[in-house]
């Protein structure tokens, strides 16, 4: 069955980092786009970066500069590196892939920017 299963969210203050991880499971991990997406409360879920299968990535402009995507196919994690945090980035932060005609989602990671 297919997992995805986050970690590394927590509290840092701003301009500090952070780097969530996602292991993923039950599929060919290394041919399918990963995804980051992040929701605030009373806000609509948005994307914040992906990596193709081949390596090329894309970023939201809110997070371009600051965060970097990464994946590793032999330990089938995918990795968002997350630099100079603004309080702005406080969100629910989750990993998502597209399969056999569905969407999974992690379970999500809380990262919260505040001094």
């Amino acid at each position: 069955q297919v997992q995805l299963v986050e970690s590394g969210g927590g509290l840092v203050q701003p301009g500090g980092s952070l780097r969530l991880s996602c292991a993923a499971s039950g599929f060919t991990f290394s041919t399918y786009t990963m995804k980051w997406a992040r929701q605030a409360p009373g806000k609509q879920r948005e994307s914040v970066a992906m990596i193709y299968s081949a390596g090329n990535t894309n970023y939201a402009d809110s997070v371009k500069g600051r965060f970097t995507i990464s994946r590793d196919n032999a330990k089938n994690t995918v990795y968002l590196t997350m630099n100079s945090l603004k309080p702005e980035d406080t969100a629910v932060y989750y990993c998502n892939v597209i399969l056999w005609g569905s969407a999974y989602w992690g379970q999500g990671t809380q990262v919260t920017v505040s001094s």
